[in-house]
């Protein structure tokens, strides 16, 4: 089956985070892998935001607004074509509130839909994530295409929010598909990735039991290559798609391979990891799930909690449906990343 033609104009949400620039660059900048002409507008938050999308590509157009604020997505969408595609990649991960969440990933989401729904665009890719499906119930579990909603803590329900809201205006008549990506990584990514580096360089990064659990990853240009797909592939709306790396990793490779890679780049590293016991994360989770009660939010012990589990999902829905192919595995894909940190200044 053909693709579609591409839009006469491209909307971005959340330009301005990890995702949303690295879209910004293939979609719009000079050395983009999915070049498109027309028009691409973006939604930042802020005149700094605007100015960092504008350092990547200076054609693209910048509207200040939030996905919370449904006047400014009204405005996001004011004088564009019908045949204009939306990529909702706004979204918060660690907020300092539970509430942050639901605001964002929840109403936010659904606020889009509703917004795009109404503008009658051609059709809406939401990012949403591994979480409002939880965690595999075994290391040798893998997520199929089609899995129960089970969501992991107020992240999890909030994307999972997301997505029905989605779906809601799908059985109305939007078209829309959805992208569920695992952790991701690569260039212009955000402080905690370059503390993942250092933990690893140090021999601190934690491993609960064997390490033999697994994890779902996505070099950041295969999610591009992978959103772009869903975009641009003729197919049923509400369709939703597993985009990670060809294969999950166990935490075990993860480490081994990033410390290999930060050598080859010339930086000491020393070898081995914080062995801790299961429980260890079990205990984490715990706390977290009492913390998240009360209406706060701790990173790092989310991210403790939830490092025990596996992680894993079956690509093969997109690469049969979407002809999704991902090109970068996780040692190219980690050497990319350092090599950005240290372009970048950024201390490992």
């Amino acid at each position: 089956m053909d693709d579609l033609s591409l839009p006469s104009a491209t909307v971005i949400t959340g330009a301005a985070g990890w995702l949303g620039r690295a879209l910004v660059h293939h979609l719009a900048g000079e050395t983009g892998e999915h070049p498109r002409g027309g028009t691409v507008r973006a939604l930042v938050l802020d005149q700094a935001e605007a100015d960092a999308v504008h350092a990547i590509s200076d054609r693209v157009e910048t509207v200040i607004g939030s996905v919370t604020d449904p006047t400014s997505l009204e405005r996001l969408l004011v004088g564009l074509p019908a045949d204009t595609d939306v990529i909702h990649t706004a979204g918060i991960i660690h907020p300092a509130k539970v509430s942050d969440f639901f605001a964002v990933n929840a109403t936010g989401t659904a606020n889009v839909a509703a917004t795009v729904h109404r503008a009658g665009v051609r059709r809406l890719v939401h990012v949403s994530s591994n979480s409002p499906f939880g965690t595999n119930p075994s290391e040798a579990d893998t997520f199929r295409a089609h899995e129960p909603y089970n969501p992991y803590l107020g992240y999890g329900e909030s994307k999972m929010q997301g997505e029905l809201a989605v779906l809601d205006h799908v059985s109305l008549g939007l078209d829309a598909v959805i992208v569920r990506p695992p952790w991701f990584y690569g260039p212009l990514q955000p402080p905690r990735q370059t503390t993942f580096f250092r933990l690893v360089r140090g021999g601190k990064f934690p491993k609960f039991g064997a390490g033999n659990q697994r994890r779902s990853m996505v070099y950041v240009d295969n999610l591009v290559q992978g959103i772009v797909r869903a975009e641009l592939t003729p197919g049923p709306s509400g369709r939703a798609y597993w985009i990670a790396d060809e294969r999950a990793y166990t935490v075990n490779e993860i480490i081994e391979t990033v410390g290999r890679a930060l050598t080859d780049e010339g930086y000491d590293v020393k070898p081995g990891a914080m062995a801790l016991p299961v429980i260890a994360g079990r205990i984490a989770e715990r706390a977290d799930r009492i913390i998240q009660g009360t209406g706060r939010y701790q990173q790092q012990l989310h991210v403790m909690g939830e490092m025990a589990h596996t992680i894993a999902c079956d690509i093969s829905a997109a690469q049969a449906e979407l002809a999704y192919q991902p090109q970068i595995a996780l040692y190219e894909g980690m050497r990319r990343s350092i090599q950005w940190c240290r372009r970048e200044g950024l201390a490992l």
